[in-house]
């Protein structure tokens, strides 16, 4: 039998070989961490390399994802799909090891890891989740939820501030099977951290209601009896996250640059790899593991047995609780109810048929009333907004006094809550929505790009979306914030018009399984116009023809959200003026451009070359759909602090100003 130090080492042969061979990524972590993950993986994870996707796996997050080949590493020798040819493509152009771990690249990969800080809120996510599905599912004697979630951070994830948010939050809520090891090793890329991050860690997160295992120094990182005891220790504390401080040396094992901040973002070099080897007792050439620590790294048949038994009580549960089951079944499988379609069908057709002039804030909250009745698997909250985002609807139960709930409130934390929300969106079993003021997507921004890459399900609710909020001025008036987003690869965005809009809008957010929806919503009251059944129809097309002129149109004038009621009565002067306008209500531009070549012709005919579209957002985005000779109402400053009705005048978004520009266009050049 290998010892554990032997296994530990066959993690740190295999970071340096592949980070030596790609002469780039970071060797230090993996070589400092290996003796906490190999106690950890071997005595306690359970997993199914063979099938990564089993729904009560317990979750592990590399929080400090530089350290990626830890995981490759571990994923590996435990047996998953990963191959020693992959170890040897480290980081390079469509292996199953880039540089940080990539949800969807690698099999056993749970969130993508790099951003330092967001794996930890990606875990507060997942333990949030686990949580309440266990709540919700799990009955006495049929526990068919019970994982914990396991996340490795480093001094970097918690200088970061977005840890401030998700621990405050996590120790709140008292979620006991969240357990982070913190890899106290004192060095980052500019050496000793002692210059610039002295905090005492312990008493920070005993401040956060945490359970603190280690001293300010922590216990021993490389003695794996101290650290199975640490984690038999935190597993016994049920109501409380716990942390557990491990001091480690970094590049553990290289002879002369273990310790430093040399081992920490480059290759090691081939002469200290090789000093290394002799170090460690490490006689295998590059890329190879002894047959005997194969054997004793293979997680394959104890995976399977594990998945088997729960199999059995899955199997149980059913006999027990046959609706339960076929309600767990669906929600994880991320299907719909069978009355979804017709429901929500329903719902859209009586918005129609009763006009409200209503925010479209409000028209959401009506829409949730809907949405959260048929769908219990909606897992919702605000950043300390609630009264106003209006994403509290009349079946909403805080997971504070409620473990069964479905609404959490996320305080004033835009960043953490918006990470949160992807964690919770990977678990699975949940479909989340996260809220706040557009303007301050700024806070939440890498955490909503993060969502986009990694394709998280996750509605995200801005509301108070322009100038038109008014009186708070422009620090709280978004300008380039609904282009930022629009611009974000895999971003869908809905600015609605009206109550139908808002509908349709959330319908599309909630059935988009592959990336998240922005829903950018108005604080004031919205007109909402008169369709037709084709009309109505088109919505969810993104774009649509909402007035049509009489005969071709000479001039098309483009709007979203609380500009198209003044877009329809421009168009209404010009067509008294003697001109042919057509109106196109353009809510999700992103949609509007997947449909085919003769729909998006329909609606917007390369022929008509005098397009206005007047949006009270960044004025440069709309050049890609009225062209350098078109023109654009829109915004090209910040705003001023006075009430809406006074805004929109001062910066052009008049009937009158409209209207000038459209005819300027149909002027003879």
């Amino acid at each position: 039998m290998s010892s554990r130090r032997e296994l530990a080492n066959a993690i740190r042969a295999l970071s340096m070989d592949a980070v030596q061979k790609a002469n780039s990524g970071h060797p230090g972590m993996p070589m400092g961490m290996a003796d906490i993950a190999e106690v950890l993986w071997r005595d306690f994870l359970k997993h199914n390399p063979e099938n990564p996707a089993w729904a009560d796996r317990d979750r592990f997050i590399l929080s400090n994802g530089h350290g990626s080949m830890l995981l490759y590493s571990l994923l590996h020798l435990t047996g998953y799909d990963l191959p020693m040819e992959e170890l040897r493509n480290f980081r390079q152009l469509h292996s199953k090891t880039p540089g940080h771990p990539e949800l969807g690249y690698t099999p056993g990969v749970e969130t993508t890891t790099g951003p330092l800080g967001q794996g930890l809120a990606n875990a507060v996510g997942m333990a949030i989740a686990e949580r309440t599905l266990a709540a919700q599912f799990n009955r006495p004697d049929h526990e068919v939820v019970d994982h914990y979630t396991y996340v490795f951070m480093g001094d970097g994830c918690l200088m970061e501030g977005i840890s401030h948010e998700v621990s405050s939050l996590a120790g709140t809520l008292g979620l006991g099977k969240l357990i982070g090891f913190y890899d106290h090793n004192g060095i980052s890329i500019d050496g000793e951290t002692d210059g610039w991050f002295t905090d005492d860690t312990h008493t920070r997160f005993e401040a956060y209601n945490w359970h603190v295992i280690g001293d300010k120094v922590g216990i021993d990182g490389h003695d794996p009896v101290a650290i199975k005891k640490a984690i038999e220790e935190a597993q016994a504390v049920k109501d409380k996250p716990s942390l557990i401080i491990c001091k480690t040396i970094i590049g553990f094992g290289s002879p002369n640059k273990a310790g430093k901040e040399e081992s920490h973002g480059a290759a090691l070099g081939e002469a200290e790899v090789a000093l290394a080897r002799k170090e460690l007792g490490w006689n295998s050439p590059p890329f190879e593991i002894p047959k005997a620590i194969y054997q004793q790294w293979d997680a394959k048949e104890a995976g399977e047995q594990r998945e088997k038994s729960w199999n059995e009580k899955f199997a149980a549960y059913q006999q027990a609780y046959p609706e339960l089951a076929a309600e767990f079944s669906r929600r994880l499988a991320g299907e719909f109810p069978q009355n979804w379609q017709a429901e929500t069908d329903k719902f859209i057709q009586q918005l129609q048929a009763n006009p409200q002039n209503i925010a479209s804030r409000k028209a959401s909250q009506n829409t949730l009333e809907v949405v959260g009745k048929l769908l219990p698997e909606l897992l919702g909250g605000s950043a300390d907004l609630a009264p106003s985002n209006l994403t509290i609807w009349s079946g909403s139960k805080s997971i504070k006094d409620d473990l069964a709930g479905n609404y959490i409130h996320y305080g004033v934390r835009e960043f953490g809550m918006t990470a949160i929300g992807n964690g919770i969106a990977h678990h699975g079993g949940f479909i989340p929505y996260t809220a706040t003021f557009l303007m301050f997507t700024e806070y939440a921004r890498n955490a909503v790009r993060m969502a986009a890459l990694m394709k998280a399900r996750q509605v995200l609710v801005y509301t108070h979306d322009s100038i038109g909020l008014g009186e708070d001025g422009p620090t709280h008036q978004p300008v380039e914030q609904l282009a930022a987003l629009r611009l974000t690869p895999n971003m869908s965005v809905w600015r609605p018009c009206d109550q139908v809009e808002t509908a349709v809008a959330w319908k599309a957010a909630v059935e988009r399984h592959h990336g998240p929806t922005a829903l950018i919503l108005s604080r004031q009251n919205l007109a909402q116009p008169a369709r037709s059944q084709t009309q109505l129809e088109n919505i969810a097309r993104g774009g649509y023809v909402l007035k049509e002129s009489d005969g071709s149109p000479e001039v098309i004038l483009i709007a979203t959200g609380s500009e198209v009621e003044i877009t329809l009565a421009a168009a209404e002067k010009l067509t008294a003026n003697g001109h042919k306008v057509r109106v196109v209500s353009l809510p999700s531009t992103d949609e509007f451009d997947k449909q085919d070549t003769a729909y998006r012709e329909s609606v917007l005919p390369s022929t008509v070359r005098a397009r206005v579209a007047v949006e009270a957002s960044i004025a440069d985005y709309w050049l890609k759909y009225v062209g350098l000779d078109g023109k654009v109402v829109g915004m090209t400053t910040f705003g001023e602090s006075a009430p809406a009705g006074k805004l929109f005048p001062e910066f052009g978004f008049t009937v009158e100003n409209i209207v000038s520009h459209a005819e300027s266009l149909l002027k003879p050049h």
